[in-house]
């Protein structure tokens, strides 16, 4: 089963850890500066795992 990420975008505080580690799935949102994702349907590797467990707000996560 595929997983999808998803980003709470109201928790987010926009440091931008997600877009170091893994700039090819993540990037900020330069109006509000919040992260988001560059292809909705991205695949979940390492490098997205490793995202996510470095955000600090919690606020990435997968369905």
């Amino acid at each position: 089963m595929k997983k999808f990420i998803i980003i709470d975008v109201y928790e987010c505080n926009g440091c931008g850890s997600c877009v170091e580690i893994c700039p090819e799935v993540f990037a900020m949102d330069e109006s509000d500066e919040k992260a988001i994702l560059l292809d909705s349907d991205a695949e979940v590797t390492d490098k997205v795992e490793e995202a996510v467990a470095y955000c600090p707000q919690k606020c990435i996560s997968f369905d």
